[in-house]
């Protein structure tokens, strides 16, 4: 196992390109399930989470074939049984279950697993699929669901904490081709599920109102194998801005979209942090002698602040000159990073959803430990800027949302390389 070892003080200079997006391309290739044509899709990252998917696929039959960040999918499958040992390793891999049953008419996926951040039930996805005409038992850990036919339905898909991205995908993946037409009521907006609409309008589907809460699909009866390149990632993109801005230095980062960034953008500014949106991605920059300004955020649905860019955020607002405040409404427990934060020297006061942060003038490597993907991405942000050497540890979190981020921040000019664990 390898451990992240960071010598902070740098500040990023130059330009990053961003990768494809790890939450696109999941439900993406997913959703290749759904034709027996051959899907070619481009712009894929190279993470263990994508490799997760290709494995799953594979468990299921399916071709596949993986080059230079293209992978080629047929979609035929002999099996419909997406297994324990790799399912529970990912929550996306719940994606392949509304494809399975929409094609095969039968599908059993183990509950799915991924970060510890806290509760995060699968019972929209169940509700979507009951909703279109599928019986689900749940028998020995595994999702069964049968439908001798999907028909189109009106569904709300209202949770405690807004709408689901994956259930969203889960349902109008299905949809495609239940008889007649089905309405997602209360459906996510986010980038990837929209992304993930225009690939399956690309198949042939008639999908209208993606990017909106209400989305609308007339059922086909077949759907063709297309070629299609992912949208870049938001968050990844989002990360690398914040670092830029946490070290004071100054990055392109090229195929950012501003659109799908704007809360971001806002509270950059907001911070004193300098924005500037170009045709080929967005410039972040701070003088190394601005202070940053405290702010307060809360996460929620698209298009508010990401949950994703919560943590790493965080670790910005270690470093302003005053008190900021952060509500986690999406993942009310997603603060298992505060802890080692406050090992580098970071003031965090917990009270329920709300983390209180008190600025320091520094912050100290240490020894921290990955807790989930995103945390990963804050300790990484901590560790450029810190004084001494920052070791992070469980690195393989880190892995599954970020492509070669250790070779991408050297580029930019940080202090940063792989070491294996004792």
């Amino acid at each position: 196992m390898d451990k992240l070892v960071i010598e902070g003080g740098n500040p990023l200079r130059g330009e990053v390109t961003i990768s494809g997006a790890k939450n696109a391309a999941l439900p993406i290739m997913a959703a290749s399930l759904l034709t027996d044509e051959r899907c070619v899709l481009h712009n894929v990252p190279s993470l263990t989470d994508v490799d997760t998917m290709i494995k799953i696929l594979r468990a299921l039959e399916t071709g596949v074939a993986r080059k230079k960040g293209s992978i080629a999918i047929s979609g035929s499958f002999k099996k419909t049984r997406a297994p324990y040992n790799l399912v529970s390793t990912m929550r996306a891999s719940v994606c392949v279950l509304g494809p399975m049953l929409a094609r095969a008419k039968y599908a059993e996926v183990s509950f799915p697993g991924g970060c510890v951040i806290g509760p995060r039930p699968i019972d929209l996805h169940l509700k979507g699929l009951e909703k279109l005409g599928a019986k689900i038992e749940i028998k020995s850990g595994y999702i069964v669901a049968k439908a001798k036919k999907l028909r189109g339905a009106k569904i709300y898909l209202g949770g405690h904490f807004g709408s689901s991205v994956l259930a969203t995908a889960n349902t109008m993946t299905a949809a495609t081709l239940a008889e007649g037409v089905t309405v997602i009521e209360n459906a996510a907006c986010e980038p990837e599920v929209v992304d993930l609409a225009n690939f399956l309008i690309a198949m042939g589907a008639k999908i209208t109102g993606h990017s909106t809460p209400t989305i609308k699909i007339e059922g086909v009866k077949k759907l063709c194998g297309v070629n299609y390149s992912v949208v870049p990632d938001r968050i990844e993109a989002g990360t690398y801005m914040l670092a830029a801005a946490i070290t004071g230095g100054e990055v392109l980062v090229k195929g950012a979209n501003p659109a799908h960034l704007l809360a971001v953008i806002d509270k950059l500014r907001e911070c004193g942090i300098n924005v500037a949106e170009r045709a080929d991605g967005i410039i972040v920059s701070r003088p190394t002698m601005r202070k940053i300004r405290p702010t307060a955020l809360a996460t929620l649905p698209y298009p508010g602040f990401p949950t994703d860019m919560q943590a790493q955020m965080m670790s910005v607002l270690c470093l302003a000159r005053g008190i900021s405040v952060i509500t986690e409404k999406i993942y009310p427990e997603r603060f298992i990073h505060v802890s080692e934060l406050s090992r580098m020297g970071s003031r965090i006061l917990l009270e329920g959803p709300n983390a209180i942060i008190r600025g320091v003038k520094t912050l100290s490597g240490a020894d921290v430990m990955a807790s989930d993907l995103r945390a990963s991405a804050a300790l990484v942000l901590a560790g450029l800027v810190a004084k001494g050497k920052t070791n992070i540890h469980r690195i393989y979190h880190l892995d599954r949302g970020y492509e070669n981020i250790d070779k991408k921040l050297s580029l930019l000019g940080a202090k940063v390389w792989r070491e294996k664990e004792d």
